[in-house]
């Protein structure tokens, strides 16, 4: 049985509970609810912008534990501060070690539009990010049918939050609908999780060229980077390398110093 089939089986029957423990009408009643989403689309179009979104992740099925005992409170304005132009945050706790708590936690510490990087498979994990604050939802291709993907990105516009379609094949590309903002190319394959980070060059002919295009998975080396950003990519979702690091701020802060040399070289 593949992760992902795994993951998945196991978040269907997560979202059951979860539904029961904090009924829609009571996530509506959080003062995050009423909160106006800031644009990460339009962050990462800026003409400064470094295009860094730093990642918030404790483990993962194919590395495990990551940077355990990792405090959101601490990295996520480090992250800021070393000058990411967004922030993603893990939710998912059976096989990622992330929760709310960890994005709640974050979103009181910076003003930077998050991410809420979970597996949402049903619509009741959109009043779930609103409720938690979230600026910008993932829609995994690989988990759903077109037309899933098509009405989550529907209710998610009409909760005033962007949508972050993340495909891995070209077939996949067909599930973008007008609702989506942003469209990832993960490099990494959520069956075998193995990496690949020159996918997203091979796979950038083919995207829908109205969103904002992110690359994400096996990323840390300016070259690559900037190569990406030559392309045409704007967003550079990075999670495990920064964690991994002493000062995930400061390494934050030190790619983007690499990647704008690049750029200035032009």
């Amino acid at each position: 049985m593949y992760i992902l089939d795994k993951i998945m089986a196991e978040k269907k029957r997560e979202v059951l509970l979860r539904r029961e423990q904090f009924p829609e009408a009571m996530l509506q009643q959080s003062p995050l609810f009423q909160r106006q989403p800031v644009s990460l689309s339009a962050a990462l179009r800026a003409d400064s912008a470094s295009g860094i979104i730093a990642e918030f992740k404790r483990r993962s099925p194919s590395k495990g534990e990551i940077r355990p005992g990792a405090v959101p409170e601490v990295i996520a304005p480090a992250y800021a501060q070393g000058g990411a132009s967004g922030l993603s945050v893990l939710t998912d706790t059976e096989f990622f070690g992330g929760s709310t708590a960890d994005f709640l936690s974050a979103r009181a510490h910076t003003t930077l539009p998050m991410l809420r990087k979970d597996f949402i498979v049903d619509a009741y994990q959109l009043i779930e990010a609103k409720a938690m604050g979230a600026d910008v939802v993932l829609l995994i291709a690989e988990c759903l049918s077109a037309g899933e993907v098509a009405d989550f990105a529907r209710q998610a516009k009409d909760l005033g939050m962007e949508v972050l379609l993340e495909v891995h094949t070209a077939d996949q590309v067909d599930k973008f609908t007008a609702d989506i903002d942003l469209i990832g190319v993960n490099n990494r394959n959520l069956k075998t999780f193995t990496v690949d980070a020159g996918h997203s060059l091979a796979l950038f002919p083919v995207l829908p060229e109205e969103a904002v295009k992110v690359a994400e998975s096996g990323l840390r080396d300016a070259d690559i980077l900037h190569a990406l950003y030559e392309k045409g990519y704007r967003g550079f979702l990075i999670g495990e390398w920064f964690m991994q690091q002493p000062d995930p701020g400061g390494a934050v802060a030190g790619l983007i110093v690499e990647m704008m040399a690049l750029r200035q070289q032009k």
